[in-house]
């Protein structure tokens, strides 16, 4: 059977991003947190960490992470059972990985009833949407919200809905760099926003729009969903913004939609341990009932 103080060790060390603060964070000493990871290893006849900077699991790591993390889930709702019962107050936490539009947009205002009625601190991890599963394979959340619709072993899918992108930028912006409409050789000029490196949002779009997406184009890479919308509001070049932050522009006319009508459609699947866990089926609950109003439900 696995020491818990040991995984405990492991876990501090791999969310604090190294020893000295592990060892704060658990009120040992820096020394006693390699102890207790040593003797992890010396247990399991194998590394869990790899040494670098911060410190990272192997893979044998990486399965008593999420492990370990399953463990203190169902603990946390005992305790809170336990708690009820004697008519005592108690938070659970859980770690949930959230694509950053969608925390920018409906996620915030669906979990919020949950904090004061279920007793839930979250601890959001926010990523692009088609690499927070990687989260949840590696342990680090309980569950996410992702564009892959498979579930990876050990966990549960269900369709949240769709949530539309605009190719959108600002009336002089599209006077400038685009007079003739969006066409290829505009597109081949002209700067673009996009989220991230890891982003295909935007290339998925051109790509079915116009059949390529000019990748020698000048770019902004801004990895934050308001700032985002900030920059093609401020005139930088033109991007895919959600449906949600675009309409209101668009109505204003601060923004001009280049491919009226031709939205592109991102379905988002909510995945997460396949556990007997009441939070767990409460928060799904919770992020179906908010997706039912705030994105289509067709599967598009």
């Amino acid at each position: 059977m696995l020491d818990y103080k040991l995984l405990e060790a492991l876990t501090a060390v791999v969310e604090e991003g190294g020893f000295e603060r592990a060892a704060r964070r658990l009120n040992i000493t820096q020394s006693a947190v390699s102890q207790r990871v040593r003797l992890l290893e010396t247990t399991l006849g194998q590394p869990v960490l790899a040494r670098t900077q911060p410190p990272s699991p192997t893979s044998a790591g990486t399965m008593l992470l999420r492990h370990a993390r399953r463990v203190e889930l169902l603990e946390a709702e005992l305790g809170c059972e336990v708690q009820e019962a004697t008519q005592a107050k108690g938070w659970r936490t859980l770690a949930v990985g959230i694509n950053a539009d969608s925390l920018a947009t409906w996620f915030v205002a669906a979990v919020l009833p949950l904090v004061a009625q279920e007793g839930i601190t979250f601890d959001v991890k926010s990523d692009d949407q088609e690499r927070t599963q990687d989260l949840l394979r590696k342990g680090e959340v309980a569950g996410c919200v992702s564009t892959r619709e498979t579930a990876i072993q050990g966990c549960r899918a269900v369709f949240l809905g769709v949530m539309r992108y605009h190719c959108a930028c600002t009336p002089e912006f599209a006077e400038r760099w685009f007079p003739a409409g969006l066409d290829l050789g505009a597109a081949r000029l002209a700067p673009a926003v996009v989220f991230n490196r890891h982003d295909t949002v935007h290339d998925r779009f051109l790509s079915a729009r116009l059949g390529e997406s000019p990748l020698q184009a000048p770019r902004h890479h801004v990895p934050d969903s308001l700032r985002f919308v900030d920059f093609v509001l401020g005139g930088a070049g033109y991007g895919m913004i959600p449906h949600m932050q675009a309409i209101p522009p668009l109505a204003e006319g601060r923004l001009v939609d280049l491919a009226p009508g031709d939205a592109l459609p991102v379905r988002l699947f909510w995945h997460c341990w396949n556990l007997e866990s009441p939070l767990l089926d409460t928060l799904t609950r919770a992020l179906l009932q908010s997706s039912r109003t705030e994105l289509i439900q067709g599967q598009t």
